[in-house]
C-alpha cells in the first residue's frame, strides 16, 4: 500500500497558477471556475488559509459550497468572511494516464449596499482576520478609517469583535467603504447611504414633507381653475350689459344668451 502511494506521488506534477479575481454580492452566489471540463478529473480540493474546505459533490447539496460540472466550485449565500484567497487543486489524468495536478488561485471580492438612519450607529462586520485596513472614499480620495495595529481614526469609531462601529451616523458618513488585505487587495466594498425610512419602515420627516407637497399640488390646480371660471363669468356679465345698452337687435341678444347658456353648461 505504501509503495502504491509513493508511485502515485511520483506521477503527480505541479503546475503554477496566477490569481483570478472573482466577485459576488453579499447573499448571492459565485463560481470558482476550474476551466478543466474537457479533462478526466480524478479529484478536487479547495484550500483556504491552509485548511481544506468540504465541497459537496451531490446533485442536491444543502451546504453552501458545492461542485458543479466536473470541477467548478460554487459558493452560495455569500458573507463577508468568504472574501479572500482560495486555492483549487484539480487532479486529472493526462494523455499518458498519469495523474497531474493543476492549481487555480482565486481572490474573492464581496460587494454590499446598506442604508443607515441618521443618528443611529453604522455597523460594518468587516474587521476580518485577513483584513489589514478599512478606507472610505471622500472628496479628497480614499481616507483611512482603521488599520490593524494602529486602531481607528476618530473618537466616533470603535472596534467590537470583528465589527467597525461609527456612532451617531450623519450624512457625511455616507459613501463607499472598502476593506483591504496586507497586499492592498480589496476584500469587501460596501456602499453606505442614508436611510429614508425610520425603524418602523415609515418615511422620515423630510420625505413626509416632500410627499405632502406633492399631495397638495392638485388642490392648487383646482383653485386656479375655479378662479379662471369666476373671471370668465364676470366677463360674460359685462359683455351682456354692454350688449343690452348698445345692441338693439333682438337676434343679437338671443345669440349672447345662447353663448352664456353654453358656457354655463360647460362649467
Amino acid at each position: 500500500m505504501m509503495n502504491l502511494l509513493l508511485l502515485l506521488l511520483c506521477f503527480i506534477s505541479y503546475r503554477g497558477s496566477s490569481t483570478k479575481p472573482v466577485s459576488g454580492i453579499k447573499g448571492g452566489i459565485v463560481t470558482l471556475s476550474c476551466e478543466s471540463e474537457d479533462r478526466e478529473i480524478v479529484d478536487i480540493s479547495l484550500i483556504r488559509r491552509s485548511k481544506k474546505i468540504p465541497v459537496c459533490e451531490k446533485k442536491n447539496c444543502s451546504g453552501r459550497v458545492c461542485k458543479e460540472g466536473s470541477c467548478d466550485v460554487i459558493i452560495k449565500d455569500l458573507i463577508y468572511s468568504d472574501a479572500g484567497k482560495y486555492f483549487l487543486y484539480v487532479y486529472y489524468n493526462n494523455d499518458q494516464r498519469e495523474v497531474e495536478r493543476q492549481i487555480r488561485e482565486y481572490h474573492l471580492h464581496i460587494h454590499d449596499e446598506i442604508s443607515v438612519k441618521k443618528g443611529e450607529d453604522l455597523k460594518l462586520d468587516v474587521v476580518l482576520i485577513n483584513a489589514d485596513k478599512v478606507e472610505r472614499n471622500s472628496r479628497s480620495g480614499w481616507t483611512e478609517v482603521w488599520r490593524r495595529g494602529h486602531g481607528v481614526s476618530s473618537d466616533r469609531l470603535i472596534i467590537s469583535d470583528q465589527t467597525l462601529i461609527i456612532h451617531d451616523f450623519t450624512v457625511t458618513d455616507t459613501g463607499t467603504y472598502r476593506v483591504l488585505d496586507s497586499n492592498n487587495e480589496a476584500l469587501i466594498t460596501v456602499t453606505v447611504t442614508e436611510s429614508v425610512l425610520d425603524s418602523k419602515g415609515n418615511l422620515n420627516d423630510t420625505e413626509k414633507d416632500k410627499t405632502d407637497d406633492t399631495e397638495h399640488r392638485p388642490v392648487d390646480h383646482w383653485i386656479l381653475l375655479v378662479g379662471l371660471t369666476v373671471v370668465l363669468l364676470v366677463l360674460v356679465v359685462i359683455h351682456r350689459h354692454f350688449a343690452r345698452d348698445y345692441l338693439q337687435d333682438e337676434s343679437t341678444e338671443f345669440r349672447i344668451r345662447s353663448i352664456e347658456d353654453l358656457w354655463i353648461m360647460m362649467i
